[in-house]
């Protein structure tokens, strides 16, 4: 639980820093690139989703009696809009560095900046229809068990196809988008590969650095595929059996989850050349190249 909490409080702050230096970037500069604008949604979802998830986890601890479905709809909404920024961010990352010349790949890299703000939109929207079926699911679920409140039998059997019809639901909300995220990244590893193999044919003094600044993006992307699947496949875990909120093995999971949270948005902080640049983070170690949306193969 201990642990749990201090990585609550981390990614609190991660999101919140995230936001703060992207939006004081917004006011200076009156604009905001497709991956920033990305970012910055994608942090002040995290922070909304980190806060339910803790609002949620610790009330349901010390007080198992309270029926809390509103927090667990405040969380399903951060978290379905979640995977989708994400997968969205590797689209965009997808688009503007890979070096298909395909016609999709070509008109997309010239409309992306326009699109950005429509698909967001869309994400936002796709959530809340989440929501809407999820809230549904509880009215029905709470009036239906009200007029069976003395045949046991019954009222289980509801319950038991509302868990399996809720899970199957939010499973699939969630797979759409991770489908997504895993293809556009398989795609931007594949076509720097290649383009990897282009500069190592053509080998020259100038190469060995571009060869540096390929390899390392390769070493991000593989990063961020790992632990974004990982997360992904953790949700899938808790959400298909549900842990009692007072074992040791519930907080266990939890840990998890957002120990992946945490170290998935410190890889973007990382990533983002204006984040870099305003919090100075490049002088604690080597020079990392430009985010995958902002720099050219």
């Amino acid at each position: 639980m201990t642990i749990y909490l201090l990585e609550s409080l981390t990614i609190i702050v991660q999101s919140s820093l995230i936001v703060a230096v992207l939006s004081r970037e917004w006011v200076q500069v009156k604009r905001l690139s497709p991956v920033d604008m990305i970012l910055i949604s994608l942090g002040i979802c995290r922070f909304f989703l980190q806060w339910s998830s803790a609002l949620h986890n610790f009330c349901s601890y010390f007080n198992p009696d309270n029926d809390l479905w509103y927090i667990a709809l405040i969380w399903e909404f951060t978290n379905t809009l979640a995977f989708w920024l994400t997968s969205l961010l590797a689209v965009v990352y997808c688009v503007k560095v890979s070096s298909f010349t395909y016609a999709i790949f070509l008109w997309l890299r010239w409309r992306i900046l326009r699109l950005v703000p429509r698909l967001l939109l869309c994400s936002l929207i796709i959530s809340c229809v989440t929501i809407i079926v999820s809230a549904i699911k509880h009215y029905i679920k709470s009036q239906l068990i009200l007029q069976l409140p003395g045949n046991i039998t019954k009222t289980e059997t509801l319950r038991t196809f509302l868990g399996k019809y809720y899970i199957g639901q939010h499973l699939a909300m969630l797979f759409i988008p991770f489908l997504l995220f895993l293809t556009s990244t398989i795609l931007l590893i594949a076509s720097l590969c290649q383009h990897l193999r282009q500069i190592r044919h053509h080998d020259t003094g100038h190469s060995n650095s571009s060869m540096k600044a390929h390899a390392t993006a390769l070493r991000f992307l593989a990063f961020f595929l790992i632990f974004f699947t990982s997360y992904f496949l953790t949700i899938i875990i808790s959400t298909k059996y549900i842990l009692r909120h007072k074992t040791s093995l519930f907080w266990a999971g939890e840990s998890i989850i957002y120990a992946t949270v945490s170290i998935h948005l410190t890889s973007l902080m990382l990533s983002s050349p204006t984040l870099k640049k305003v919090l100075k983070v490049s002088c604690c170690g080597p020079k990392l190249p430009e985010a995958p949306g902002t720099a050219t193969p």
